[in-house]
């Protein structure tokens, strides 16, 4: 008897054709990229307890975001201001932490690779149409297809980022206080997710002219959100995102990967920075939103002010920490990697705290499993060595990085379309729980501290004005045929709103016309 399935030939085309390259490029990047190891948190265990999580839950969890936000809007969304969904943890981390749940069940014999095809259908799905219009500007799918660059800003936030920053020197005030509270975002947000880097972001490079590069640096979740962990923690911050672009002088960033890590040449170096500033965004601003950005001083001082708050910070969140148990540590762990798409939800206003943050009971049974040992061996053998036998392909075929025989990433096999002995879906009833503390503090967000209820129904009334009506059409493309026009000056003077030297100069701009600071 034939299957009946809610997709055709083509679309399973697209899924296979979409999940090999996440396959490649997540292999390429395990092999290539630095790999941090945690002296505190059971990594291996925590991150192979959230892949199964992400495979339980995910596809659940994004059907209700997409009735709610089609992926493509909140692709849009996210391309206008630094959000957490963002090439580390939406554009790459989400399905590729889906799909490797599902390699671990298949691993185990308790999963065919036909089997939870509508999942996998669904959620690469999502993935794609949102990385299709996250990437609008660049016009690629993913920063490895764009020869590793990440460059989704569009011209007229480039222009007031270029206007707007402070020019530095080496040693000043301001190049003193952006260099070390760099460095103290870096160390916060990576022990408020367990001392993984899914706290932080960066894009670009972007051409500045005269030998200069910029950067956009961003920084996720420092005070009271959706990690239980962090109530009462950084509570002085205004915001609980922070997004600093910087300036370098005869830096090459020839490298910004799908981990969202980089590379340059000659070396990162604070030396080399020319000029920076400090933003903030959320699911309720319209824009980046200046923090500090009056004047050099302005700026200075509320940096300072800022790392002086994030040092006693990770003081009281490492005392925190430290009281854990194991169990609670692996908790909050697989919790920060299972919940990569969580700010997905907060867009469209349907976050569900127990949806995000708990373990499915589906996954609790694996847990006696997860010592160090077997979970450092069967990690390296999964996305390391490609040991797994559902790993190796036809004696004849060589992958596109390492020319062996073998793939991360198992496709869905065709036969789906006719055979009925499959299970199509991992089903949608989502049960868990969690060692750690109820979560009891509100949401920081721009609006100020919030009740999720109240946060959630902001969020489904709100509408970014760069997105509202025709404007979410108008892209480069059109712009560069019709700059100077008046709907293209109203669409500039909505970025430039917020300006500090561009406000109402509309989009007949070209960057020699930019004033310099």
């Amino acid at each position: 008897m034939a299957a009946t399935n809610k997709f055709d030939y083509p679309t399973l085309l697209e899924t296979n054709n979409y999940l090999r390259q996440l396959s490649d490029t997540t292999y390429w990047l395990c092999i290539t990229r630095t790999v941090q190891e945690s002296k505190l948190f059971p990594m291996n265990p925590y991150m192979l307890l959230s892949y199964l999580n992400t495979f339980y839950r995910l596809p659940t969890q994004l059907r209700e975001i997409d009735a709610a936000t089609p992926a493509e809007e909140l692709g849009d969304r996210a391309r206008e201001v630094s959000l957490k969904v963002d090439t580390v943890n939406a554009a790459w981390g989400m399905p590729a932490f889906y799909l490797i749940g599902r390699e671990m069940l298949m691993n185990w014999g308790l999963l065919r690779p036909g089997d939870a095809v509508e999942d996998v259908v669904d959620v690469l799905d999502f993935s794609r149409r949102f990385n299709l219009a996250y990437h609008r500007n660049d016009g690629h799918l993913t920063n490895k297809e764009f020869g590793d660059r990440s460059q989704f800003l569009p011209e007229r936030q480039l222009q007031v980022f270029e206007a707007d920053l402070h020019g530095v020197t080496p040693g000043d005030r301001l190049h003193s206080a952006a260099t070390k509270l760099v460095a103290q975002l870096s160390q916060y947000a990576f022990l408020a997710h367990c001392e993984c880097r899914i706290g932080l972001h960066n894009s670009g490079p972007y051409n500045f002219g005269d030998n200069k590069q910029m950067i956009v640096r961003d920084f996720f979740e420092l005070t009271e959100g959706d990690y239980p962990w962090l109530d009462g923690i950084a509570t002085q911050l205004p915001f609980t995102n922070l997004t600093i672009p910087i300036v370098f002088q005869d830096t090459n960033f020839h490298l910004m990967d799908d981990w969202a890590s980089f590379e340059a040449e000659p070396a990162y170096s604070a030396s080399n920075i020319a000029a920076v500033g400090m933003y903030t965004s959320d699911a309720l601003t319209d824009g980046y939103v200046p923090v500090g950005m009056e004047n050099a001083e302005q700026l200075a001082e509320t940096m300072e002010q800022y790392r002086d708050i994030l040092n006693q910070a990770t003081a009281d969140l490492w005392k925190r920490i430290a009281s854990w148990t194991r169990d609670q540590m692996i908790d909050a762990g697989a919790l920060v990697y299972s919940s990569v798409a969580k700010d997905f939800a907060h867009l469209a206003g349907t976050y569900r705290q127990d949806d995000w943050l708990q373990l499915d009971d589906r996954v609790q049974r694996f847990k006696p499993l997860m010592n160090d040992e077997y979970g450092r061996d069967n990690l390296g053998e999964m996305v390391g060595l490609l040991g797994f036998p559902h790993q190796k392909t036809s004696e004849y075929s060589m992958a596109r990085t390492s020319g062996l025989n073998q793939n991360m990433l198992t496709g869905v096999p065709y036969s789906v379309l006719t055979d009925d002995d499959v299970a199509p879906t991992a089903g949608s009833t989502l049960s868990g729980s969690s060692s750690l503390p109820s979560k009891a503090g509100l949401w920081t967000t721009s609006a100020g501290r919030l009740e999720i209820d109240e946060y959630n129904r902001r969020a489904r009334e709100f509408t970014p004005g760069v997105l509202q009506g025709a404007n979410r059409y108008l892209d480069e493309e059109w712009v560069k045929f019709h700059h100077g026009s008046e709907r293209a000056d109203a669409l500039y003077k909505l970025t430039q709103q917020s300006s500090r030297t561009l406000r109402d100069r509309g989009s007949g701009l070209l960057r020699a016309d930019l004033p310099r600071s």
